[in-house]
């Protein structure tokens, strides 16, 4: 049988993720709800970002931006990320963005990947991304400049404000209200994962699903508390992972625009801006994922603000073990929670619901609406432990022209295949171990199928495998490489971290180091043994703990 949410299910809507957030026949509210925390009497309210939306709607249409074409972005964050995400979903095309510490290869596969109908370009990005389109044979009037502010044409290569229309006359632009199975089957958003193997695919997220997670999450940050959806608590968030990212798509963007919750952006990461815009604004509360925790735990700067204002965090997209939770419970006198997700499942599937507090480092309980199987490695359901599948109306739709992996992760009656194996206990689950190949690296998804096909292309590369390695508690990507024939050991380990570091984002360079060995383990049929690779990892851990400096 399968584990069902101990709480009663929603009435879920089902339409276009604009009807949701902007409900006709109601007038959205003027009051700010993205701050840019670098200067924040730059703002947007749910008012003015509906303007910005209908415009740059409208303007897609003139250039001939068609429904169901990728819009895609390649930029830090800003104030207007969220514009082009509600517009382009909400018109019936599809958002999708890329890692802006992408290499110019990595960009140039997910053009390819996704069809790239037009890209918007940070200007801090834009000699990547100009030569990215040219791999993906992307011509440069489909580039478009985006900030939060008008810049000039560099190279030939227009500022996005030059698509939009007047709000007069986008004023008047109205959205497909996608009711009932539309929303089920109309893609808003196409968030890049690894899934739980192989190169990164495209998760295509619809409306229905957005509107799902979103509700589910809203149900479950106010369960057991005095406060509804219609009467939020007066909170402050502070966002600084990037939006391309499920995590902070569901909560800075939706979740944030329907509660009218205050959130103050983040451009990038830095410690010192984090710990000084919670103690400026107030934050009440966080988002974060598990290393950001360990460093406000560690790191000496914290002393040095006063965060008394935040009352809950959440940490996700990593896992966190229960002794790091409640030492920073306690540390730091806040109500420290954990969920789970993945971008498949739009964002979430489990959080500890409202203020509640635990000591256990659960991942909490199944979300309204959700259902969860424990199975065997031959897919019989067993009880209380085993690989996880999760089943709900936040699943995805499908992986982005990629029947076989879809086939491969989507049962016929809808279950997702996560690859993580759990355990439960009176409603509560654990995520104790990974089934899958994939490497979490400050919540950033890490293929070992990618890393090794870069590693093949060195010529003193015979063959290659990736693992994770725990070193301060943190997961590193660790390669053991057999070299061909006369290349030297001595120099080969700083060759080719400089080949990688030159071909891959920083969060997949091989920062768990490299090891040398005559042979990589495989089976009969040929596929590697990672029973053997995890065993070597755990055995060199120690080793490479003491040459790795905690990364802060």
């Amino acid at each position: 049988m399968p584990y069902s949410s101990p709480w009663a299910p929603l009435d879920i809507a089902r339409c276009n993720i604009l009807t949701y957030l902007f409900p006709p026949g109601t007038v959205p509210s003027n009051d700010p709800v993205w701050i840019d925390a670098r200067n924040p009497s730059n703002s947007l309210s749910p008012l003015r970002a509906l303007s910005w939306i209908k415009r740059f709607a409208v303007g897609l249409d003139n250039i001939g931006v068609t429904e169901h074409q990728a819009v895609m972005v390649f930029t830090p964050n800003h104030l207007f990320v969220p514009i082009v995400y509600l517009a382009t979903a909400g018109s019936k095309r599809y958002f999708t963005g890329a890692n802006p510490a992408y290499t110019v290869n990595e960009v140039a596969y997910q053009m390819r990947t996704i069809q790239a109908a037009i890209v918007l370009i940070h200007p801090s990005l834009l000699e990547t991304g100009m030569a990215a389109a040219r791999q993906a044979n992307i011509p440069i009037d489909r580039l478009y400049i985006f900030s939060d502010k008008k810049h000039p044409t560099t190279y030939g290569v227009l500022d996005w404000q030059s698509l939009l229309y007047s709000e007069i006359d986008a004023e008047h632009w109205h959205w497909d209200p996608l009711e009932g199975d539309a929303a089920v089957q109309t893609i808003a958003a196409i968030n890049f994962s690894s899934g739980t193997t192989g190169l990164p695919k495209g998760v295509c997220i619809t409306h229905a699903n957005l509107i799902a997670n979103s509700a589910q999450a809203i149900s479950n940050q106010f369960e057991g508390t005095e406060y509804t959806a219609d009467n939020p608590d007066p909170e402050k968030w502070l966002a600084f992972l990037p939006l391309y990212h499920a995590y902070f798509q569901l909560f800075t963007i939706n979740i944030a625009c329907k509660l009218r919750i205050l959130v103050y952006i983040m451009p990038r990461f830095t410690f010192d801006d984090y710990l000084r815009y919670i103690q400026r604004f107030m934050i009440t509360r966080l988002h974060l994922l598990p290393p950001v925790l360990v460093m406000m735990m560690k790191r000496p700067e914290t002393a040095r603000y006063n965060l008394s204002s935040l009352k809950h965090i959440l940490s996700a997209a990593a896992p966190l073990s229960s002794e790091v939770q409640n030492r920073a419970t306690d540390q730091l006198r806040v109500v420290v929670s954990q969920g789970w997700g993945m971008t498949e499942p739009t964002c979430a599937g489990f959080i500890m619901p409202g203020m509640a507090k635990d000591m256990t480092g659960s991942i909490g309980y199944l979300l309204p609406n959700t259902e969860a199987l424990l199975v065997d490695d031959g897919e019989k359901e067993v009880v209380q432990a085993g690989e996880l599948w999760v089943r709900g109306p936040q699943i995805m739709r499908e992986y982005w022209k990629n029947p076989q992996a879809t086939q491969d992760s989507l049962t016929s009656d809808g279950w997702f295949k996560t690859g993580d194996v759990a355990v439960t206990r009176d409603s509560k689950w654990w995520v104790v171990d990974r089934k899958k190949e994939l490497i979490k690296v400050n919540g950033l998804q890490v293929a070992p199928a990618e890393l090794k096909a870069v590693l093949l292309e060195h010529n003193d590369v015979a063959d290659a495998a990736i693992v994770g390695i725990t070193v301060h508690g943190e997961e590193l990507p660790r390669a053991y490489i057999v070299l061909v024939d006369g290349a030297e050991v001595e120099k080969s380990a700083e060759i080719v971290q400089g080949f990688m570091a030159a071909r891959v984002a920083k969060h997949k360079q091989l920062a768990g180091g490299i090891k040398f060995v005559s042979q990589i383990p495989m089976s009969a049929s040929g596929k590697i043994v990672r029973k053997t690779l995890r065993e070597w990892a755990k055995r060199d851990a120690r080793r490479v703990e003491d040459k790795v400096k905690l990364r802060v």
